[in-house]
């Protein structure tokens, strides 16, 4: 049987604020499977941010159990995660991330330089993953010599770039224009429909139901699981 790609088990994510516990997770399980495109909805203080975090090996929860590729991830230490996140995840964030001092080509070859990668197969791989967002003419230019959407594609191609199990998307057009919006939405579902495991996190019901299921995140916990068409009868 082959296993889920993604598989939490009754995760808690508890804070100590004072006298007070605060849960930001509060016994979430669910699972996700290669080649899936997952949104994670949920508003400000709901969750999902957290949760998020213990997806992407940013963090671990307090008490459950994370497995990603068939590997407990729920209790490693943080050299450990860091290697988890080179070589599985690749992340796309709302400010795009990139280092403003170095020219694209540069800046995609990132994830490769921290893996040990060679410089020749470095530039290798960053000129084919920059063609295949639209960018292989670009690669000298700077990220200031960019519209929004082209910094976003970007971050998509740096993301791609170690070939990642999981592509984890951070509110991704949370900084864009509605037009440009639907342009990176629409290159993600491509990625999708060629193979790629996409977990989108948006407070964005709109956002989300682009996806083909849609996970939502309430007071630490999931209060919905199920396609997209479900979902848009319940909101």
């Amino acid at each position: 049987m082959q296993e889920h790609l993604i598989e939490l088990q009754d995760i808690y994510k508890i804070y100590q604020m004072g006298d007070t516990e605060v849960r930001a997770n509060d016994g979430v399980s669910f699972t996700i499977d290669d080649g899936e495109m997952v949104a994670i909805v949920g508003k400000s203080g709901s969750g999902k941010s957290t949760i998020m975090n213990i997806i992407g090996a940013l963090d671990v929860p307090t008490e459950g159990k994370y497995c990603l590729n068939g590997t407990d991830v729920s209790s490693m230490t943080d050299d450990e995660l860091a290697a988890i996140r080179n070589r599985q995840i690749g992340f796309i964030f709302q400010q795009y991330n990139l280092l403003p001092r170095m020219s694209i080509l540069k800046n995609v070859e990132l994830p490769l330089v921290y893996a040990g990668v060679n410089e020749a197969e470095r530039k290798r791989r960053a000129m084919a993953a920059l063609e295949k967002v639209g960018l292989g003419e670009m690669t000298k230019k700077m990220p200031n010599q960019l519209s929004g959407g082209q910094q976003q594609r970007v971050s998509i191609a740096r993301a791609l770039v170690g070939n990642p199990s999981l592509i984890l998307a951070d509110e991704p057009t949370g900084a864009l224009d509605s037009r440009t919006s639907k342009e990176v939405l629409g290159f993600l579902k491509e990625l999708n429909e060629e193979g790629n495991t996409i977990v989108l996190i948006t407070h964005d019901n709109s956002i989300a139901l682009e996806a083909k299921r849609i996970i939502r995140i309430h007071d630490g916990k999931v209060v919905f699981d199920g396609t997209a068409e479900a979902y848009r009868k319940e909101i």
